[in-house]
């Protein structure tokens, strides 16, 4: 449902993100004893199994699969793939932690403008894929209307611009061999 103004909805956080499983038992261990969820009331009327947790100012819950074997095993730590990334205090506290309970995982480090964002990949036991950062040392700085967006930024929401008018205030600019993006007053976009 839109708001009253006819934009956008009218959110006002995230609340919980939901994971399928084929065990709540080893998912319900990972999330409490590797990332610190505490469990949580599940309403009773639910007629299937699964768990709720809850940190961090967020939800995780686990729903058991009606076909745990069917389900696919991801083996490879892609960090381009679908994840949910948790900041923290120190990442080497984070890695050693890691290590210690012997967590596979990759490295990666973002650099941007003499500014570096570390981040530590690894999977939950069905190959989910969580994400722990530095991100905060990134500042969000939202894009002015009528900046381009580079090819490589990060964004919540894009409009790329087909063949938009100039009267809707919207151009379409080459940028490496690709179409730029247009922040428009319209538009509703936050940098991740």
């Amino acid at each position: 449902m839109l708001d009253s103004r006819g934009g956008v909805l009218p959110l006002t956080s995230l609340n919980h993100i939901s994971l399928v499983c084929r065990s709540i038992e080893k998912s319900l261990d990972f999330y409490q004893n590797v990332l610190g969820f505490v469990p949580v009331r599940r309403p009773g009327s639910f007629d299937f199994d699964g768990a709720w947790l809850f940190n961090y100012g967020i939800g995780i819950h686990l729903l058991q699969s009606d076909d745990p074997e069917g389900m696919t095993k991801k083996t490879e730590i892609n960090p381009k793939d679908n994840h949910i990334s948790f900041q923290c205090d120190s990442m080497a506290s984070v890695e050693k932690k890691l290590k210690e309970m012997e967590i596979e995982c990759i490295k990666r480090r973002v650099e941007e403008g003499g500014v570096y964002v570390d981040q530590l990949f690894f999977h939950d036991p069905d190959g989910f894929m969580i994400e722990i950062c530095n991100c905060d040392n990134l500042p969000v700085i939202p894009l002015g209307v009528g900046e381009p967006v580079g090819l490589c930024k990060r964004v919540g929401l894009i409009k790329q611009q087909q063949g938009q008018t100039q009267s809707q205030a919207r151009k379409t600019v080459q940028c490496h061999s690709g179409p730029a993006i247009i922040v428009s007053e319209d538009s509703h976009i936050s940098c991740a």
